[in-house]
């Protein structure tokens, strides 16, 4: 399987949207980064800064290649919630000055921590879901899908004219524009989907 997410993909404010076509900053995660079944994280020991970043995951239930907008999202069979955590130190060395891949900062162990799939049909407009996460009991993020600056078709009909995406594939598509923070030893990151709690990863 592959996990492919996108950067930067939320604003604030409709108001805020940009005008005309954008070129969505996409990137991959290896499928050994996902932290499943709520297991405890650990933090990778080559680093001293990662930050969490709650996020809407879609998975694609059929293959797909050359996708159109108008049909991208019938192949999209459950949507799960993850984090899509950072080694921001290592992400900052790797892209300046250099402008280096975001792989080592985005693939470590355990990198992903991903909920249970729901059903699609169970959400009958993916431009129209709440998700939020909590820290410690505070919450940090709280986003909604219509602040997406690429939408799910639009990450779907791009990626999969440039790859194919096979079924069990997941797309990441963006964290809420504010929110994201450190992850510290001793937390503990709970998600939320439509109000109902998804995962909960306690860092060792």
């Amino acid at each position: 399987m592959k996990i492919i997410a996108i950067g930067k993909n939320y604003v604030n404010d409709l108001s805020e949207l940009p005008e005309g076509e954008v070129i969505p900053m996409i990137f991959t995660k290896p499928d050994s980064s996902l932290l499943e079944n709520d297991e405890d994280l650990e933090l990778p020991v080559f680093s001293n800064d990662v930050w969490y970043e709650v996020e809407l995951a879609f998975r694609i239930g059929k293959t797909c290649k050359n996708a159109t907008v108008e049909n991208a999202l019938s192949f999209v069979d459950a949507v799960a919630l993850s984090n899509d955590l950072t080694a921001k130190d290592v992400l900052k060395k790797s892209r300046e000055p250099n402008k280096g891949p975001w792989a080592l900062a985005k693939g470590f162990d355990g990198a992903t921590p991903i909920s249970k799939f729901l059903p699609i049909t169970q959400f009958p407009n993916v431009q129209n879901i709440n998700f939020s996460m909590t820290v410690n009991g505070v919450e940090t993020q709280k986003g909604n899908s219509r602040l997406m600056i690429t939408s799910v078709a639009k990450m779907i009909a791009y990626v999969s004219g440039i790859m194919t995406l096979n079924p069990g594939d997941v797309l990441l598509s963006g964290t809420p524009a504010k929110g994201a923070g450190q992850v510290n030893s001793g937390d503990e990151m709970v998600g939320y989907l439509e109000g109902q709690k998804m995962f909960t990863t306690k860092v060792k």
